[in-house]
């Protein structure tokens, strides 16, 4: 697999406080990878590093093999921040018109609007005049307008509804199966286990965990079987706690939890003893609980 992206124990210091600390992975092409943590985490940091809008303190980063401030790097590299600043009184199709003139191959008009979903009556629009779901439409638009093959997303989602969210990473698929690379955070942690090939967890600085979503949540969260009683007897819950694999029995949401190192042996004991439940369900864990669990783990751990 073609390597896009090299971090190699880079690390960023500004006065005695170490924002990154010694950090290192490789992101291949193609690849959807979200970069998820708690506020001071250190994801902004190294998404600035990567673009080659700060040095590294130490370690190096390379993006198609060199540094992130070589042009030919630059040209084929797109960003989407937060906050989408444009110059006033130009009209949107003449800020698309202007930042795609700075590229060497840019994307065509007519795909960079159906990929983004701006409509034509946008176009004619001054982009200070855009709605705040219009402006993060733009902010794609111009992250896409050189046809890179590495795109940064910062909080891409934040402000639109569910149609626009979902139209967005609709888009983003069709990107990463035309070959381009997507690097994303997001506070939505639904959005990356929906929506990510891998994730980096960072946590005060490091990368605490890095794998998909599945491999993640399976190392953190408790798989469980739930179930609804068919009739409340007496010893139910301790006949369900008996069940091979079960580690715990608990009652949350008017059902029945059985946390299990293994479902398809719990559950294959489950039919087989025919005890008196119903409405059985396996639970697979949540990314948010994985997260949550990982980072009281590691606070109790200093």
């Amino acid at each position: 697999m073609e390597s896009i992206l090299e971090v190699n124990q880079v690390s960023k210091t500004f006065k005695d406080k170490k924002a990154v600390n010694r950090i290192s992975f490789r992101i291949d092409k193609g690849d959807i990878i979200a970069i998820l943590g708690p506020n001071g985490a250190g994801k902004t940091t190294a998404i600035s590093m990567m673009l080659g809008l700060l040095e590294p303190t130490e370690g190096t980063i390379r993006l198609f093999g060199k540094p992130p401030k070589d042009r030919t790097v630059r040209e084929r590299t797109g960003a989407m921040l937060q906050e989408v600043s444009v110059m006033d009184r130009l009209r949107v199709k003449e800020v698309l018109e202007l930042v795609r003139s700075y590229y060497p191959n840019p994307l065509d008009m007519e795909t960079l609007v159906r990929l983004t979903g701006l409509a034509e009556g946008d176009l004619k629009r001054f982009a200070e005049k855009l709605s705040g779901g219009q402006k993060r439409n733009l902010g794609f638009a111009l992250a896409m307008a050189g046809n890179p093959d590495l795109l940064f997303f910062d909080e891409p989602t934040v402000g639109l509804d569910i149609s626009a969210r979902r139209r967005f990473w609709d888009r983003v698929r069709e990107l990463a199966a035309l070959g381009k690379t997507v690097i994303f955070t997001t506070h939505y942690l639904q959005e990356a286990d929906d929506n990510a090939d891998r994730i980096l967890l960072f946590h005060q600085g490091s990368i605490v965990a890095d794998g998909t979503p599945e491999e993640i949540k399976s190392r953190i969260v408790k798989r469980a079987v739930s179930v609804l009683p068919r009739d409340e007897g007496p010893d139910l819950r301790e006949k369900l706690r008996r069940l091979p694999m079960v580690s715990e029995c608990y009652d949350k949401d008017g059902r029945i939890y059985l946390a299990t190192e293994d479902t398809d042996v719990t559950l294959a004991a489950l039919f087989a003893q025919n005890l008196g439940v119903r409405d059985i369900r396996t639970e697979q864990g949540r990314l948010d609980e994985a997260f949550e669990q990982l980072t009281l783990n590691l606070k109790e751990a200093k």
